[in-house]
């Protein structure tokens, strides 16, 4: 190995998710979706920005909301006028993403302590705060 790669950071990588009954309550392509949705506010949106089929991200939104027991979207007037998370969904979805960041934060501190290299976190790329008149929803991890 060359020295330049033993001095780059390993990086932490998890993949985590809640689940009742067999059932997928949550993780973080739920979450990513759920997230689109509240930046989009439309589930064809949401999903074309994801890369995946309106259905899939229906039956994604269904499943998660059989296994949590809540609805986790509203439609916004007619069928044609998008919707937007409940308030229920907003709860869970920023629950989910602190405590997958808490985790993750754990889990590099942790190899920190354990093994003989340096560990960080996956970069989250993902923007904090979203323009108030964003003309679109390209805001995904990049």
């Amino acid at each position: 190995m060359s020295a330049e790669v033993d001095r780059q950071p390993a990086v932490v990588r998890l993949h985590l998710w809640l689940e009742r009954g067999g059932k997928t309550m949550l993780g973080l392509g739920k979450l990513q979706l759920l997230e689109r949705i509240g930046t989009c506010g439309s589930i064809k949106s949401a999903a074309d920005e994801l890369g995946m089929s309106y259905r899939a991200a229906w039956g994604k939104l269904k499943a998660s909301e059989e296994a949590l027991g809540v609805p986790l979207i509203e439609k916004v007037g007619g069928n044609k006028s998008g919707c937007r998370l409940t308030p229920e969904g907003h709860v869970l979805a920023e629950a989910f993403r602190l405590w997958f960041a808490e985790v993750e934060r754990h889990a590099a501190d942790r190899a920190n302590d354990l093994f003989p290299f340096l560990c960080r976190n996956f970069p989250d790329k993902k923007p904090r705060s979203l323009p108030a008149d964003a003309a679109s929803c390209v805001f995904q991890n990049i």
